[in-house]
């Protein structure tokens, strides 16, 4: 396996990530909460991009895989950074951004905050907004009272130990959030999502979907995908994605 290389982020985090050269537009993999980039869509991709000649980058968020910090000391908001300057630092050009469950999230901040690096969008699950309108409004009142006296919540989790969601991971959310103002995606879109996804429900690509405006915005549901999203026709409808934008962004 190729050794990570690293990077600091403006703010002083030490980024892992794989960066392929190649030809433009680039491709950038944005992942989930607590997932790194050695998952199966991250690696996927990066074979993909290799047996195509494209640029293409993977990288941990802080606190995530091989990259500095903790999971409990992060937030939407410094994941975010790390993106952006991930982007700004170690590409160059347009991107298609491709960006799975949380990182769906990211590449609409992302379209937001530099339009004039995106190309393309494809998100996989994305879930949006999802320290609020999942995390937050799912709580009882007794998790909010624990999250008042002690700062903080266990989640349990199917991927592992639990998720402990932070006082300051809700706030910051409520900061970054995208679906309660005008987004705007005025570039090739492909939003894919499965139907047995028990993390992010159907509703919420719906409404993803109902709120962007951009005129090309496409939403495919697959019947029995879970969120994981990594069975071999889904792999294959991410990269079928991935080059449907790129020819609409006017890569032969």
């Amino acid at each position: 396996m190729q050794d990570a290389s690293f990077f600091t982020t403006p703010q002083g985090r030490d980024i892992a990530y794989h960066l392929n050269g190649g030809g433009g537009p680039g491709v950038v993999f944005l992942g989930g909460l607590k997932s790194d980039m050695q998952g199966t869509k991250a690696t996927h991709l990066e074979a993909w991009a290799k047996a195509r000649g494209q640029a293409f980058l993977r990288f941990d968020y802080s606190g995530h895989g091989q990259s500095s910090g903790s999971f409990e000391q992060g937030c939407i908001g410094d994941w975010a950074e790390d993106a952006e300057a991930a982007i700004a630092a170690l590409t160059s050009g347009p991107q298609v951004f491709v960006g799975s469950s949380m990182g769906g999230w990211i590449s609409l901040l992302m379209a937001r905050r530099m339009p004039e690096r995106m190309a393309g969008l494809v998100t996989i699950a994305a879930a949006p907004d999802f320290t609020e309108d999942s995390m937050w409004a799912g709580f009882s009142e007794a998790q909010k009272s624990e999250m008042a006296e002690t700062g903080r919540v266990a989640l349990p989790s199917d991927y592992g130990d639990p998720y402990i969601i932070t006082q300051r991971m809700i706030e910051d959310g409520r900061k970054q959030l995208v679906l309660r103002t005008p987004l705007s995606l005025p570039v090739p879109v492909r939003f894919l999502q499965g139907t047995a996804d028990k993390d992010v429900p159907m509703s919420v690509a719906l409404r993803l979907l109902e709120h962007a405006q951009g005129p090309d915005l496409r939403l495919t549901l697959v019947d029995g995908a879970d969120h994981s999203f990594s069975t071999a026709p889904c792999l294959d409808l991410i990269t079928n994605s991935i080059e449907e934008v790129l020819g609409l962004a006017g890569q032969p």
